[in-house]
């Protein structure tokens, strides 16, 4: 056999590959930035997703997987996926009737299961899902049509009237065990980063200028007994998440001000801690939680300042504060004149103020898909130019995973980056430099070891991610 020509032999060496073109080096990159980046998608009066009731199977899911590739896009990490609005349910149940905000009738299948389908979806893209629920509400509306097994036919005795609402009343021991039962059943049955509860303990009441509630909750009790049968359940909720996953991060969004007056200067008229029965400074004092998104939908410069707040909540314990942060108020009658501007400063200034690991999370992920403002524009070009990860949950776990053992190959004028897959890894962070400069190129699924490079670096650092989001060491290799 004739010998090949080394041009030939070149040629096909670019094209096929050549393994360990990069070899192990001691130099270190920096840290993968961590910072949770999170947005509610509310299904409650079609909020967010899906855009309308009766929508088919197919059509939910294509507005599904849009969310989640602009979400991508804007290297997000966190859908906050609302599955109980209304003790129904936007997953499989057994305990709830499917949710009317899907199909248009309360208990009828839309076909699919949402949860188990964004949840695939969203963890193909490296987003975490948060099953976000309402703990206490029956009915948003008392004359809404309810199945016949909705907690409203079937335990009729524990429903209180409140306004328009239709509530399970929070004092009922079956009311606790039912809301508890239904959490841990999803904790159980579905892969969730996360499970997380809004600020509907008790209802929102109209105030009077005097401060006192217009309206009285019909349950005989107490704002402090109240407060006790809250305090009772958001701890009980948790250590039961802890029992079963551990890793599985517990969240709550109370009211963004505590009290009023809190800080000094702080008005309001809700009193959360009398009015809502929602002590959420001591919950996340105590750490009744993992992490705590005050809903923060004030302007910087306002008497509800979103920086006094934000500084006031990260010196009330060592838990994660990531507040909540009204993208949606961007071009709205809520708050006339608010500019994409706004958010972007309110973000910057999470990353600065206080202490703990930084984060925000958006209400909602709709003002996002429709780039309001140019939010999502801005965000893209600068706050959010780099992937990031969520941030770890040191409090409960200390181990590291183990590094990959990254191999490389020439792919035409790039490189190829493959690895055996770690065990307990569900994510892979991948860094690279050009120059001086190192970049993190991309947060990868555990399904995808491996990653193609266009554009030729001088070194490649992979880095992998358990489900306490704890990393291991980054394996880096440099040019030969």
């Amino acid at each position: 056999m004739r010998a090949l020509p080394f041009t030939l032999i070149l040629l096909l060496t670019c094209l096929t590959g050549v393994a360990q073109q990069y070899v192990p080096t001691r130099e270190a990159p920096p840290m993968v930035p961590r910072e949770f980046r999170g947005a509610w998608s509310a299904c409650v009066y079609n909020i967010d997703w899906p855009s309308k009731k009766g929508l088919s199977a197919s059509a939910q899911k294509a507005e599904l997987v849009r969310m989640l590739d602009r979400m991508q896009r804007l290297n997000m990490n966190a859908l906050v996926f609302q599955v109980r609005p209304n003790s129904d349910a936007v997953y499989s149940s057994r305990i709830e009737p499917w949710s009317s905000w899907l199909t248009g009738t309360m208990g009828r299948s839309p076909g699919y299961d949402p949860l188990s389908y964004c949840i695939k979806e969203a963890h193909a893209r490296s987003i975490e899902v948060h099953a976000w629920f309402n703990p206490f509400r029956a009915l948003p509306n008392a004359s809404m049509p309810a199945a016949r097994n909705h907690v409203s036919k079937t335990h009729p005795s524990v429903m209180r009237k409140f306004k328009t609402y239709l509530w399970a009343d929070p004092a009922s021991s079956f009311t606790q065990r039912r809301a508890l039962g239904v959490i841990m059943d999803v904790v159980k049955r579905y892969d969730v980063d996360g499970i997380h509860i809004d600020d509907y303990f008790y209802p929102y009441p109209d105030v009077a200028k005097d401060g006192r509630p217009k309206q009285i909750f019909p349950d005989g009790k107490t704002p402090k007994q109240r407060r006790a049968y809250v305090d009772s359940f958001v701890k009980n909720m948790y250590s039961s998440v802890k029992k079963v996953k551990p890793w599985v991060r517990v969240g709550i969004s109370p009211f963004g001000i505590w009290r009023p007056g809190v800080p000094r200067g702080t008005t309001a008229s809700i009193d959360a801690y009398y009015h809502l029965a929602a002590d959420s400074r001591k919950w996340l004092n105590l750490g009744w939680c993992d992490y705590l998104s005050p809903q923060l939908y004030w302007r910087i410069e306002s008497e509800q300042s979103y920086h006094k707040l934000l500084y006031w909540w990260r010196q009330q314990g060592k838990r994660p504060v990531w507040p909540g942060i009204a993208t949606s108020r961007i071009q709205s009658s809520e708050d006339r004149g608010r500019t994409a501007g706004e958010i972007v400063n309110q973000i910057s200034l999470s990353r600065t103020v206080g202490q703990n690991w930084v984060g925000h999370c958006h209400w909602s992920v709709k003002a996002l898909l429709q780039d309001r403002g140019g939010i999502s524009t801005r965000l893209q070009k600068s706050a959010y130019t780099q992937p990031a990860l969520v941030p770890p949950m040191p409090w409960l776990s200390k181990t590291r995973p183990q590094s990959p053992a990254p191999a490389t190959s020439f792919i035409s004028a790039g490189v190829k980056v493959t690895w055996p897959a770690v065990s307990g890894a569900t994510k892979y962070a991948l860094q690279a430099r050009y120059g001086q400069q190192w970049e993190t190129i991309a947060i990868l699924p555990r399904n995808r070891p491996g990653f193609t490079f266009n554009k030729r670096p001088q070194a490649i650092a992979i880095s992998a991610v358990d489900r306490f989001g704890t990393t291991s060491s980054p394996a880096v290799l440099g040019l030969r």
